[in-house]
């Protein structure tokens, strides 16, 4: 299967289906994160470098606080490895306002990577979110 039908089994999946808002999965919800989940599609993900990946992410993590070691040992070891091991990242690109849910706003950042990392025979979501 090619990246392009990962991506499309990913968002079919019905663990995909969390709003990353505190609520958790729902088998049968209709949102994905800040945004209605019938509008995202393979073909919104844009495949980006690992130094990319891992500018968006240190942009996130570091300006918040000074990361405690035991947390920046998890993010190296469960983030930044498979970032750095990963053979396709992509980033969920921006959907705009006409995208978003009708409580989507709840979040101020919201990054998601899907990392393609055949070697290991694993597709890892990554979502980075301030809920």
């Amino acid at each position: 299967m090619d990246d392009r039908g990962l991506l499309a089994a990913l968002i079919g999946h019905e663990q995909f289906r969390d709003d990353y808002a505190g609520g958790g999965v729902l088998p049968d919800g209709p949102r994905h994160g800040p945004y209605w989940l019938r509008l995202i599609t393979p073909d919104l993900y844009e495949s980006i470098s690992q130094e990319k990946a891992v500018q968006i992410l240190r942009e996130w993590v570091d300006p918040l606080w000074d990361v405690p070691t035991a947390l920046e040992v998890d993010l190296q070891r469960e983030v930044f490895a498979r970032v750095a091991a990963a053979g396709g990242i992509y980033y969920l690109s921006e959907l705009g306002d006409e995208a978003l849910h009708d409580w989507g706003r709840v979040h101020d950042y919201f990054h998601e990577f899907v990392l393609v990392d055949r070697s290991a025979g694993r597709i890892t979501l990554i979502v980075a979110a301030d809920d």
